[in-house]
């Protein structure tokens, strides 16, 4: 094959998801394989990234030579100046070097990112938000993850610690949440959060179609969808619970930045997003300066499953 290929990697808690760009900028190859996080060590999440670039290289029949770069989105605090990982939610990394022994495999550049900062500059780079200046990003998922654009760049703030949004506060006592704070964005409005309030129903004697998609700590967005299609009333309480929050958090983020555009990502939205979306822009203006708000552009991430994987190619691109 002619020209440069880069290897793009989605690390999460539960599976790694690569892609290789062509030198077009278009997916030839993509691959999932699962991780098993839990009881995991960092060399085997570690063992699992290697062993997705070998095998989408091998499988795709490019040459080992043709790869210009690796990059890679992960949950948790990352330097992305030396590549280490300082903490992870759902990963067994502490403070770990996962650039070094990928360079030492590859011999080629490693860059690596938070999972949210990256599907954020992926949709500003090739997305929703593509030739705005500010942008704000909300993702929703199992948690709730936030990226910020600012005159064109990420921002990371000190030690690559900004725009953890999902945990202001909006409410002191409000649920809890577990960051250990009470009444975070993301106790009422990530997966986590909704679940937890279509648990306390069902507890109450409350009937719900999601009952049994509550196994472990949160359901699955498709299910979600399912049951709000179906006009499942617990469901639904759930869902204007958690726009009511995210417009409340919109609105001071527009407040604060008078961003160009916000944008929602991430698996919820991705299922529901069209629902979330019209929760959200029937509220928000109660929230913020009209002023203000009517120079702001309220999107739906357009990449779905792929902004990480496209936000990760334009940290290679530079």
């Amino acid at each position: 094959m002619a020209g440069n290929c880069n290897i793009c990697l989605d690390i999460g808690g539960t599976k790694v998801l690569g892609a290789i760009f062509d030198e077009d900028e278009k997916i030839i190859y993509r691959l999932k394989k699962k991780t098993k996080s839990g009881g995991d060590s960092s060399e085997n999440i570690e063992q699992v990234i290697i062993s997705v670039v070998e095998e989408m290289i091998a499988e795709s029949g490019i040459k080992k030579s043709k790869v210009n770069a690796i990059a890679a989105g992960a949950p948790g605090v990352i330097n992305q100046d030396k590549g280490i990982v300082l903490f992870s939610p759902n990963l067994p990394w502490r403070d770990y070097d996962i650039k070094t022994p990928i360079e030492k495999c590859f011999g080629v550049p490693f860059h690596i990112g938070n999972d949210v900062n990256v599907g954020v500059l992926g949709e500003y780079k090739y997305g929703a938000v593509k030739g705005y200046k500010n942008i704000v990003g909300f993702f929703v998922g199992t948690g709730m993850g936030g990226g910020l654009i600012l005159n064109g760049s990420l921002f990371t703030g000190n030690e690559f610690k900004a725009a953890e949004y999902g945990h202001m506060i909006l409410d002191p006592e409000g649920p809890l949440c577990n960051c250990g704070q009470r009444g975070c964005l993301e106790a009422f409005s990530s997966k986590q959060g909704m679940s937890a309030y279509i648990r306390q129903q069902v507890g109450r004697g409350r009937k719900s179609m999601m009952a049994d998609a509550l196994d472990g700590s949160a359901f699955k967005s498709k299910a979600l969808k399912k049951a709000l299609e179906a006009g499942d009333t617990v469901s639904i309480e759930a869902v204007d619970r958690a726009c009511h929050w995210l417009a409340v958090a919109t609105g001071n983020m527009i407040n604060t930045f008078s961003p160009d555009a916000v944008v929602y990502g991430g698996g919820v939205i991705e299922a529901v997003g069209d629902l979330f979306l019209e929760k959200i822009k029937a509220e928000v203006d109660r929230y913020c300066m009209p002023s203000i708000r009517s120079t702001v552009a309220l999107k739906k991430a357009a990449l779905g499953d792929d902004s990480v994987l496209y936000g990760a190619l334009s940290m290679i691109k530079g």
